[in-house]
């Protein structure tokens, strides 16, 4: 039997068979589950629970009362909790627009268990090492610089031109890897490998998707950045 690790996952899904899947799936890898049906139902447990209680979010997309992109905007209102989202293969629009605004990853409907496994694992990973919101944080690794970008690692803190910017977990992922590779040309798969860990189809769009949320918070203006600028046909570096 496997250890309790102490993570509690939010799951949300109004079909209880792929509830009842999902609660098999992490529970036999030691995680705590909490159930929701609908978008309402989620966004009511993660007002109620205490601040670092829920440690990630599985969200069904197309639910009844409050669907899943509404109930992610919604709790992104208040929370940087990671959220992964389930999706049928037809929701692509879905997909880009639940990264867009704040997802960090997503997992197409039937999932393969070790898929979803591996992915909930990976977006775990990555904030543990960055410290819940109760404000842990793993020990210092460096402070990176590029032009006005500043990144302390100890802190997990980012700064423009002397301001602190707001980044959710997997943006000051990316960013980070950016910054360790400062100047050189990176694919989108080498960014998604370096990041996720792994490598799927469709990264590109992912990637590209997050690199212009990225954009939005560093560059004074996206469309001609000063920073994280697209090399055509090759992928993205990070200049300083």
């Amino acid at each position: 039997m496997k250890q309790m690790n102490n993570n509690t996952v939010l799951i949300c899904d109004d079909e209880p068979d792929i509830l009842s899947a999902l609660k098999i799936y992490l529970e036999s890898e030691g995680m705590a589950v909490v159930e929701a049906s609908n978008g309402k139902e989620a966004l009511d447990i993660m007002k109620k629970m205490e601040t670092g209680v829920i440690q990630l979010i599985l969200l069904d997309v197309m639910m009844p009362v409050m669907d899943g992109i509404v109930a992610m905007t919604e709790i992104r209102r208040f929370s940087n909790v990671p959220i992964i989202l389930l999706t049928a293969k037809s929701e692509d629009a879905d997909k880009i627009m639940g990264l867009t605004i704040g997802a960090d990853d997503y997992v197409t409907k039937p999932f393969n268990p070790v898929e979803l496994i591996a992915r909930v694992k990976s977006v775990l990973r990555r904030y543990t090492m960055l410290g819940s919101l109760d404000g842990n944080v793993s020990e210092k690794k460096g402070t990176y610089t590029a032009g006005g970008i500043e990144l302390r690692d100890k802190e997990k803190e980012v700064f423009l031109d002397g301001e602190k910017v707001s980044l959710t977990p997997l943006e000051y992922d990316i960013l980070k890897f950016l910054m360790e590779h400062k100047n050189e040309v990176l694919s989108p798969k080498e960014i998604y490998s370096g990041v996720w860990n792994d490598y799927v189809g469709g990264a590109e769009s992912t990637v590209a998707v997050h690199i212009r949320h990225l954009r939005e918070k560093l560059e004074y203006d996206s469309q001609e950045p000063r920073y994280i600028k697209a090399v055509w046909g090759h992928g993205y570096k990070l200049e300083g």
